[in-house]
């Protein structure tokens, strides 16, 4: 059928009401927000956003309401999809930024595609990825891995994604969201090693819409983080306190979830793997360690600098 592009879209949005088809891969997506309230009575106040590519760019997808339990976990990152009667709105100025894997990627910033159950009834396809044609000239997924030894050198709030063998993983802990608020984010450590530096990755993982691995992550695990963002603490000792903490739009794999994942293409994660197979895993095992409290970051020696 007659297709449009992001990059027509933004030109001609304002002079139409009915759009033609669009044909993009998923590139991002955010954790599940549920933004109900006692007052307002609605089925499911549920919104997710993408981050969704062709070969003229990058845009924001939104996917609204009873549209989010259907169609959220089959949307994955790499996953091609055709859009019909989709609506157009001026962006939301406050949401995050995913930083993107080709920094060359032409950003349509100003609007986004709002899918909807009605006002239009979205309709949506999932392609097989065996069906997309090169023709079609859809953007691949592309990373950012780091390995642990180029840590120590990213500024604070640098983007990456990560892969390593667990070696610790602490108890599951919950942190308030406001001071005096009854909701609380949910999060547990863990320590990854990719042999590359005698430190591991240590990992603030919050727990995103995949309750399935956050709950299984183990010692031993293949671990892959997307869109991780470095916290140091600049006034201290700033080599001391690195970590890597979730953003919006991370997303976390272990054993069983890595076949067919976009990153197993990636060079960074090949040479893990074959650093993985160098490893005698009676050994690994003796170093790991689960649950337990585990404060960080570390406080200080004596109480004078406390």
């Amino acid at each position: 059928s007659k297709l449009t592009s992001l990059g027509q879209l933004e030109m001609t949005w304002r002079s139409r009401v009915h759009f033609h088809p669009l044909l993009v891969r998923v590139l991002h997506k955010s954790r599940l927000r549920y933004y109900g309230k006692p007052e307002k009575k609605m089925d499911m106040p549920y919104q997710a956003y993408f981050e969704v590519a062709d070969s003229s760019g990058m845009m924001s997808m939104v996917l609204w309401n009873s549209l989010c339990p259907e169609w959220y976990n089959s949307m994955k990152v790499g996953t091609v999809l055709l859009l019909e009667q989709y609506a157009i709105k001026t962006s939301y100025p406050f949401k995050t930024q995913p930083t993107p894997g080709d920094s060359q990627m032409k950003r349509f910033a100003s609007i986004e595609i709002s899918l909807n159950v009605r006002d239009p009834p979205t309709k949506i396809s999932i392609i097989p990825e065996e069906m997309v044609k090169p023709e079609w000239g859809l953007p691949e997924v592309k990373y950012r891995f780091i390995t642990r030894s180029e840590l120590d050198d990213l500024p604070n709030n640098h983007s990456c994604d990560v892969i390593g063998l667990v070696t610790f993983v602490g108890r599951a802990e919950r942190a308030r969201k406001r001071e005096h608020g009854e909701d609380f984010w949910l999060y547990r450590w863990a320590h990854a090693i990719d042999g590359t530096s005698d430190q591991p990755f240590i990992l603030e993982l919050f727990a995103t819409s995949q309750p399935d691995v956050f709950e299984h992550i183990y010692p031993m695990a293949y671990l892959v983080c997307t869109q991780m963002r470095v916290v140091r603490d600049l006034t201290e000792n700033p080599s001391s306190t690195i970590y890597l903490t979730t953003s919006n739009e991370s997303q976390i794999f272990i054993n069983g979830c890595h076949k067919g994942q976009p990153y197993t293409k990636d060079t960074k994660v090949k040479n893990f793997i074959q650093w993985t197979k160098t490893q005698s895993e009676a050994d690994q095992m003796k170093k790991t360690v689960i649950g337990g409290y585990y404060p960080f970051p570390r406080p200080p020696n004596n109480f004078l600098k406390y």
